[in-house]
């Protein structure tokens, strides 16, 4: 099925002149290592040259689940809307490194069950006060899905016309790792061990419980594999919303900053429905969450820290992104060996 979205694979026209671009810097070839691979894909997605990092800018989509209800978390649902309210205050993780690196933060309210108190930094696409039990019923409907993922790209659009070229998507959601755990099986099919984990850190009997819930949904949902089927059954209304704001933010050709296994988990189904929204993507880190590792080999992605985060939030992206800005930097402004005086190395 086809959202309307019109996703170009990157050009790779510039790579001869940005790659002897690189290699006139003054270092030995290849000594950037994995920063010249990320200045490379930079300038490619920018198609320029001198690429640069205008408002960089994370948004936040929260929303709450159905599934909750059946014991797969070891928070109540109530702390999403807490944790939301933690986050206009400035008092989360990412709300410090968000500071610390000069990223603009937005916080949307895709889903949460709660009346949120309105703040210059929420936006309010609230489409229903949480997903219903996929235990017994669908996530939610084909037409609430729908409507959040557009709803997702209309917030990038909106970005990029406010001069936004590199975003990242963040997420709180209590009980989304069972969400994502389901995506990541039902569309790569890696298997439910490998997907299912302990999320904001169950003990081994809820652990256990955990992976029963999620089979018997699976055994309810039966045979349910295209893309946005997996995902109004059993995904969360700030999970899709995610999905459209990685179609609309590759679309219009921005960098893409990816978070940890729910983000990705979103990724996955964007990338099943326009797989050229990968060239746009990078990905921040390799989080501790089970089933993050084999998704991310799955989409042969290649992150750039391992710090065994398993926060949400975007806060690896936060983390990741002055990596992202030393790429960009050295590519602009390190001499060449002309400019320097430096002599260049010889072959004998």
């Amino acid at each position: 099925m086809s959202l309307g979205f019109s996703i170009n694979p990157v050009s790779s026209r510039l790579k001869p002149d940005l790659q002897a671009k690189i290699d006139q810097k003054t270092k030995p070839l290849g000594a950037l290592g994995q920063l010249e691979n990320l200045a490379l894909k930079i300038g490619l997605i920018q198609n320029s040259l001198e690429p640069q990092l205008n408002k960089p800018t994370i948004l936040i989509f929260a929303g709450d689940h159905g599934i909750v209800k059946s014991g797969v978390s070891a928070y109540p649902q109530a702390v999403t809307a807490q944790m939301v309210a933690n986050f206009l205050a400035g008092g989360a993780a990412i709300s410090v490194f968000a500071r610390q690196h000069k990223l603009e933060l937005f916080v949307v309210d895709a889903g949460v069950n709660a009346n949120l108190t309105a703040h210059p930094q929420l936006i309010d696409a609230k489409i229903a006060e949480g997903t219903k039990n996929f235990l017994y019923d669908s996530a939610m409907s084909v037409s609430q899905c729908l409507k959040a993922i557009q709803s997702g790209a209309e917030m990038v659009r909106q970005q990029q016309v406010n001069g936004c070229d590199c975003i990242g998507f963040g997420e709180m959601g209590i009980g989304n790792t069972s969400s994502a755990a389901l995506l990541a099986h039902c569309l790569t099919g890696l298997s439910m061990d490998q997907c299912v984990g302990r999320g904001t850190g169950l003990d081994d009997s809820q652990l256990q419980n955990k992976r029963k819930v999620l089979l018997q949904a699976l055994n309810f949902h039966k045979d349910i594999t295209a893309p946005l089927d997996v995902l109004a059954t059993f995904g969360g209304f700030e999970i899709a919303m995610m999905v459209g704001a990685y179609l609309k933010a590759a679309e219009l050709r921005m960098l893409i900053m990816v978070d940890g296994f729910i983000a990705s988990a979103a990724l996955l189904v964007a990338y099943k429905l326009y797989p050229a929204v990968l060239d746009y993507c990078v990905f921040s880190h390799v989080s501790s969450e089970q089933g993050h590792k084999a998704l991310l080999s799955y989409l042969n992605a290649k992150p750039l820290l391992n710090l065994e985060l398993r926060l949400g939030e975007g806060s690896g992206i936060a983390l990741a992104y002055p990596l992202i800005q030393s790429a960009v930097l050295f590519l602009n402004e390190m001499a060449t060996f002309a400019d320097a005086g430096v002599d260049e190395q010889t072959n004998t």
